[in-house]
């Protein structure tokens, strides 16, 4: 896993589901990796960001869309 990973050009994006919300889970595809944060933390420089590898990424999400919600909780 990588630990610096620079997000300064991350394109962040979220789901059409949300109605333009600030309660969202955000993704950005940066390189090989996937960042995610809350669209809560936007613009503060000491939120957290979880990255994650696009394998990790799309294993999760593949396994959420099979209907294991037990992933979610």
């Amino acid at each position: 896993m990588k630990s610096n990973v620079d997000l300064t050009d991350a394109v962040w994006a979220k789901s059409e589901l949300s109605s333009g919300g600030n309660n969202c889970l955000e993704v950005a595809f940066v390189g090989d990796v996937v960042a995610l944060r809350d669209s809560v933390d936007v613009g503060d420089p000491d939120a957290s960001v979880l990255v994650v590898s696009r394998r990790d990424y799309e294993l999760f999400t593949r396994s959420v869309r099979a209907g294991q919600q037990s992933l979610l909780s």
